[in-house]
């Protein structure tokens, strides 16, 4: 059976749009040409970048004609003109080069909430019609245990349903935070059998909100008190109370920077808001910086360089020193005519994401 010209994919977990993806290609796959190649060329752009890679995978044949698939993520972030633009060019796409146009949209009533541009594109009524559109809805209670289930079985983890129930509980409907919280547990069961300590792993603790001790740094003037305070909230005076801090706070950093590069996080809209206002004004450099003071710290104390105090001291106060220079370079409402207390830094092109949020 012949592959589709294009698909277009809707849905809000970018995981669940990867797997069906996947599943296409495993469906289709390519015909050997005069190189023998047996498996698609994978391309990703997204919609909150520029184009011009994308127009060049899209358009442009290679010498060989290797098959290859192009896959624009968060085509919902892209202008009307630009989308027109895209529904022109995939109904003349070389038959090498299979489209895939994934918008990471929330579900409403059932349905996807897509752009008012892009319901009224031709491509996607076309692919209707021809049944390339397709909407993947987000994880649900039930949905979240079958999921969980399946990557028990593909990481040779054990769950009774009893397990099952008891994991399914802890995890959030993500299927992206699933997998890592699943092979966090698979790397704590050696035998290949569920343990009390592993499951406790999985616990919230909703005391240790590393979210509100970052706040309390960017808006108090005593980094000490806001220190002790979470210090003696929170953390037990002992090496694993830095490893704990320094875990809480790259998993934090991670959320942030999801949210800066318009990824779907879910989260209640309240601390979304909160969130994504953070990660605005940290930016891609305050993030990535917080990112090596944690790298730092940990070299630090495995290293004997410092003690775990020394280590909790050094990465508050370089803490405090970033939120306070990120809150002082936020424009203010003085006049023109009188420069900033400290100037902008210059505007340079995002780090390359240390986390595997997006794996290219």
């Amino acid at each position: 059976m012949s592959k589709p010209g294009f698909n277009i994919l809707a849905g809000p977990d970018s995981v669940l749009l990867r797997e069906h993806i996947d599943s296409l290609l495993l469906a289709h796959a390519p015909e050997a040409g005069k190189n023998q190649v047996k498996t698609w060329e994978r391309h990703f752009f997204w919609g909150d970048e520029p184009l011009t890679p994308f127009w060049e995978k899209l358009t442009l044949q290679g010498l060989f004609a290797e098959p290859r698939v192009v896959v624009l993520r968060n085509a919902q972030n892209l202008p009307a003109a630009e989308l027109k633009k895209i529904s022109a060019a995939l109904g003349s796409v070389n038959q090498q080069i299979w489209p895939f146009i994934c918008f990471e949209v929330e579900m409403e009533k059932g349905k996807a909430k897509l752009p008012a541009a892009a319901a009224k594109l031709q491509c996607l009524d076309f692919a209707r019609k021809q049944g390339w559109y397709s909407e993947i809805p987000g994880l649900d209670p039930r949905s979240i245990k079958s999921f969980a289930a399946r990557e028990a079985k593909r990481l040779e983890l054990y769950l009774s349903p009893q397990d099952l129930e008891s994991v399914s509980q802890y995890l959030p409907p993500d299927a992206g935070a699933i997998r890592l919280e699943m092979e966090k547990l698979a790397l704590a069961c050696p035998q290949n059998t569920l343990t009390p300590e592993a499951l406790a792993m999985l616990e919230q603790r909703e005391d240790m909100d590393i979210f509100s001790f970052l706040q309390g740094l960017q808006n108090s003037a005593n980094p000490a008190g806001v220190w002790g305070k979470f210090m003696k909230d929170n953390l037990a005076s002992s090496d694993s109370g830095l490893f704990s801090f320094l875990a809480m706070l790259l998993r934090e950093a991670r959320i942030l920077w999801q949210l800066k590069a318009g990824e779907n996080v879910f989260l209640p809209p309240r601390v979304i808001q909160d969130k994504t206002r953070l990660a605005g004004t940290l930016g891609y450099g305050g993030l990535a910086r917080i990112w090596d003071l944690a790298l730092q710290a940990d070299k630090g104390v495995k290293t004997g360089e410092r003690s775990p105090q020394q280590a909790f001291e050094r990465i508050i106060a370089e803490l405090f020193t970033l939120f306070r220079a990120q809150s002082v370079a936020r424009p203010s409402a003085q006049p023109r005519s009188r420069p900033a207390t400290r100037p902008m830094p210059p505007v340079t092109a995002p780090p390359p994401d240390p986390s595997t949020v997006r794996a290219r």
